[in-house]
């Protein structure tokens, strides 16, 4: 067993702000990103895996870490995402009996730094009051002059407004997916081929897809349209990632062209973006949304969703009370965001949160239902 370094470390914030902990995880003598904060009790795992937390250090405001252990199929892609974890406790040995490794040994082997021994409920707080900022990790081992240095590795930092970040975590090629076999038979015939748009796309997203009989072909995130077209895709799936849609321009038009064309499900970045295709404006929230408890109401159905979200940008609501081909579809109960829209004349839908969300929750689950019929007319 890998027990973690007793190795001091400092946390250090863009305003000046420090906290004393421990080093955990891979110690590269330092490691830096744009704070966050997830609410969510479990799923640490994918949490780590999710390329929409590309850049960012992750705030756990559950005050364990690791008492479960890592296991190979509790990844949302194919390596770890995030820039450094901030932890309050971290546990080195773990309960889980399936449990591949302890997540201090998943950390080295990752090569991901992190730090324990933070008061995360009054870092939570400070992000809370000041907003989403970078930070660095620094640890006791860089040397006497670490808080120098840490400063200057923010300085270097870039800031997530106007980022793209898509092309980073994008597959680099085309590949494609079969619908999974049901009960261990056969494969299945698909029943639709979907054209995945991969702007950091999540493996639940496209299991959940497979799970209905479609086809997929993940196409990169620079792909035009005339090479998304030559699939002869049924639909196309706008798929969540990290950075700023504002900066997206190339993508937007792709989108504007396929929205014309196509049936279109977007989720996270991939709904701002057809946001941004139908003429809205999107902004850099104060601190985000990160957690699996964020209640959101769905305006048609007139219920309530539990629903799992991870985004810092928001499409804005004062443009769609007037607009004259999308409506306002879900709304956020605790600060009136806007969580998601559709086309009123076309077959066309996105939503802000994770209906894939993996380990939960899954109210939200009818959405990709709701995208297969959508294909079928």
């Amino acid at each position: 067993m890998v027990f973690h370094t007793p190795t001091p470390g400092t946390l250090v914030l863009a305003d000046g702000t420090c906290f004393e902990g421990k080093i955990i995880g891979s110690d590269q003598g330092y490691s830096g990103g744009e704070l966050c904060f997830n609410t969510g009790m479990t799923g640490y795992q994918e949490m780590f895996t999710d390329p929409s937390y590309k850049g960012q250090l992750l705030v756990h405001n559950f005050v364990h870490l690791g008492n479960y252990g890592a296991y190979a199929s509790d990844t949302e892609s194919s390596q770890v995402q995030i820039s450094g974890v901030i932890a309050r406790n971290f546990s080195n040995k773990h309960s889980r009996l399936m449990a591949d490794s302890s997540l201090a040994e998943y950390m080295v082997a990752q090569g991901v730094m992190g730090i324990e021994g933070i008061d995360t409920r009054a870092l939570v707080r400070h992000i809370r009051s000041h907003g989403a900022m970078n930070a660095v990790i620094v640890s006791a081992s860089a040397g006497e002059h670490r808080l120098e240095l840490g400063t200057k590795a923010l300085a270097s930092l870039p800031t997530m407004s106007g980022l793209n970040l898509a092309p980073q975590v994008s597959t680099p090629t085309p590949y494609r997916l079969f619908p999974e076999p049901k009960d261990g038979s056969e494969a299945q015939t698909p029943l639709y081929r979907v054209a995945v748009m991969d702007y950091g796309v999540k493996r639940n997203m496209l299991q959940h897809l497979r799970q209905r009989g479609c086809e997929l072909m993940v196409f990169p995130s620079s792909s035009t349209l005339e090479q998304i077209l030559d699939y002869a895709p049924h639909g196309v799936m706008l798929s969540n990632g990290p950075g700023d849609p504002s900066a997206m321009n190339q993508e937007v038009q792709v989108v504007k062209a396929l929205v014309e064309r196509l049936p279109v499900f977007g989720i996270c970045l991939g709904h701002q973006l057809l946001a941004r295709a139908a003429g809205l404006e999107t902004f850099k929230m104060h601190n985000g949304h990160r957690g699996s408890n964020h209640p959101v109401r769905n305006l048609r159905r007139n219920h309530s969703e539990i629903t799992a979200q991870n985004h810092g940008f928001a499409v804005q609501m004062d443009a769609l009370a007037d607009h004259p081909h999308v409506e306002l579809t879900h709304v956020n109960l605790n600060d009136q965001t806007v969580e998601g829209i559709a086309w009123k004349d076309r077959p066309a839908f996105s939503v802000q949160y994770h209906p894939e969300a993996n380990p939960g929750p899954h109210d939200s689950l009818y959405l990709f239902d709701d995208f297969v019929q959508s294909m079928a007319h």
